[in-house]
């Protein structure tokens, strides 16, 4: 799953959802200084993410990829997802999209969390360009996709297109949908053990 769901599938806590968030980019170290609330959202973005890569719908979703876009499967079924989950909002919450994503960038702004300067710049952009909100619209899908595609140029010194994947999320758009649908709830569930279970010892 991407940066929607991982903000979605969260206490309302602003420090655990930008763990959640931010778990890739924030490590070693700088987790534990961020606090207990912001390592709790760590640990269920790790959770979320092994749920994920293991599960046989996510599986049956990658291989609906055609061969040029195979290796990346994993990345972009994480952003189709996120798409799904968008367009299905009013399936999981009671608020809107766009209540949800105002409140959060609100938390995000009035914050006084002192983050790393890596991930202080990627939530100023993510609240500045309505990120997770974009997901809602197939450019949305394409920008995430040419993001991590400079990274990935970045740090393998050669061109990637990812964006260009989005012809395959048209192309099987229902499919993609119906494996979504199938396995979010699932997920959903997954996580509200897990953060259930982190509560406990309280």
């Amino acid at each position: 799953m991407n940066w929607l769901a991982h903000t979605f599938l969260s206490t309302t806590h602003v420090e655990f959802r930008l763990g959640n968030l931010l778990a890739d980019v924030v490590r070693g170290a700088e987790r534990e200084r961020l606090g207990a609330q912001f390592l709790r959202g760590t640990q269920v973005h790790q959770s979320i993410d092994a749920f994920t890569d293991s599960h046989a719908v996510v599986k049956r979703s990658r291989a609906r990829m055609s061969a040029p876009y195979r290796r990346f499967s994993g990345v972009l079924i994480d952003v189709f997802y996120d798409y799904f989950l968008a367009n299905a909002w009013q399936s999981y919450s009671v608020q809107t999209l766009g209540e949800f994503t105002s409140e959060f960038y609100d938390d995000v702004r009035t914050s006084t969390l002192a983050l790393p300067i890596e991930a202080d710049a990627m939530m100023g952009r993510i609240v500045r360009h309505d990120s997770l909100g974009s997901y809602v619209y197939v450019e949305g899908v394409e920008r995430a996709l040419r993001r991590i595609s400079t990274y990935l140029s970045t740090r393998w010194r050669r061109e990637f297109a990812l964006d260009k994947s989005v012809m395959e999320l048209r192309e099987h758009e229902a499919a993609f949908a119906a494996d979504f649908a199938e396995f979010f709830p699932q997920l959903r569930a997954h996580v509200l053990t897990q953060i259930a279970s982190q509560r406990a010892p309280d």
